[in-house]
C-alpha cells in the first residue's frame, strides 16, 4: 500500500478488539470470521454507475466513518493494510471467478483475495466473495477439505494454480482460480476497473449484498432477499418494491445508506428491469 492505515483503533473497534491482537494464525482466524459479519459485501456504488475509489484514504472513509461495505477490491484491499499493520506477512492476489461456469474456463482476474504466511505456512485469505466468501483462512500447501465457521473448502493446486471449492449441499462448487504472481497497485486499480464499469461485469447496474452471522448467511440479489441457514432450508422472499429493498439493506445488513433519491431511483429501474 503506498499510504499506511490511519484510522486502526475505529477499524478494531469495528471488529471487536480494544487494542491490537498479536500476528498469529487464531488472530487471523478471528479476524476473517468478524469481518465477513462485521462489513457487508454489497454493490450499491456500482448498482448506481458511480465511481468506485479503492485508495486507502477513500476506503477508510467509506467502510468506517460511512457505515458502508463494499466488494473485493475494496474489503480486501482495507483488510491488507489491516494484516500488514499488525504485522502480518500479508500482499495481495487477483484470482479469476469460475463460479456458476467450467472450473477451466479462462475468465478475467475480477477478484481479489489475500495471501498470509505465518510461520512459514501460506495461507489465503478473503473477507470479500459475497455469499460464499470462507469465514477462515485456507491453508495452501493441502487439498484435504478445511473447514471453516461456515462451509467446508478445499484447495486444489495444479501447476502453480490454485482452484478454490466450496461443499455446498452436498456437492463440491468451484468459486475461483489463482496463482501466486505478485501484483502492483495497478493490477487492483485495473481489476477493479473492469468490475465497475465494463458493461459484461456482473456487478455494473446490479445490487448484490451478503453478510455473515453465526451460522447464518443472509444475500440480496436485487429485488430477492435469502437467509441460509447450516444445515436447514434456505428462506428466500422476493421484495416487491423499493423500499422493501431498502429496509432490508438497513435492517438486515446494517448499511448507512448515501442520501437523496439516486439509490432509490436506482433500485426501481433495476426491479423494473428484471420484472419486464
Amino acid at each position: 500500500m503506498s499510504t499506511p492505515l490511519k484510522d486502526i483503533h475505529l477499524y478494531l473497534s469495528r471488529l471487536d478488539y480494544p487494542a491490537p491482537p498479536p500476528p498469529t494464525l487464531e488472530t487471523l482466524r478471528e479476524l476473517q470470521r468478524r469481518h465477513t459479519a462485521a462489513f457487508a459485501f454489497e454493490t450499491i456504488t456500482t448498482l448506481m454507475h458511480a465511481p468506485v475509489p479503492v485508495d486507502l484514504p477513500s476506503l477508510e472513509r467509506k467502510l468506517l466513518h460511512d457505515g458502508r461495505g463494499g466488494y473485493c477490491f475494496e474489503l480486501n484491499r482495507l483488510f491488507l493494510a489491516l494484516l500488514q499493520r499488525l504485522g502480518f506477512d500479508a500482499r495481495g492476489l487477483t484470482a479469476r471467478v469460475v463460479m456458476g461456469g467450467p472450473e477451466d474456463a479462462l475468465t478475467a482476474r475480477t477478484h481479489m483475495l489475500v495471501l498470509v504466511t505465518i510461520d512459514g505456512v501460506r495461507y489465503a485469505a478473503d473477507v470479500g466473495f459475497g455469499g460464499m466468501v470462507p469465514t477462515g483462512p485456507l491453508r495452501l500447501d493441502t487439498d484435504a477439505p478445511q473447514a471453516t465457521p461456515h462451509e467446508t473448502y478445499r484447495l486444489i493446486e495444479r501447476d502453480g494454480q490454485y482452484l478454490l471449492r466450496a461443499q455446498v449441499a452436498g456437492a463440491w462448487r468451484g468459486l475461483y482460480v489463482f496463482d501466486l504472481q505478485p501484483q502492483a497497485e495497478i493490477d487492483f486499480e485495473v481489476g477493479n476497473w473492469y468490475v465497475s464499469t465494463h458493461p459484461d461485469s456482473s456487478f455494473s447496474g446490479q445490487l448484490r449484498v451478503a453478510r455473515t452471522g453465526p451460522g447464518v448467511r443472509k444475500t440480496l440479489s436485487n429485488g430477492s432477499f435469502a437467509v441460509h441457514r447450516l444445515g436447514a432450508p434456505s428462506e428466500r422472499r422476493e421484495l416487491p418494491d423499493a423500499d422493501a429493498v431498502l429496509d432490508v439493506l438497513r435492517d438486515e445488513f446494517d448499511l448507512r445508506l448515501p442520501s437523496g433519491p439516486a439509490l432509490r431511483e436506482a433500485i426501481e429501474a433495476r426491479l423494473a428491469a428484471d420484472n419486464a
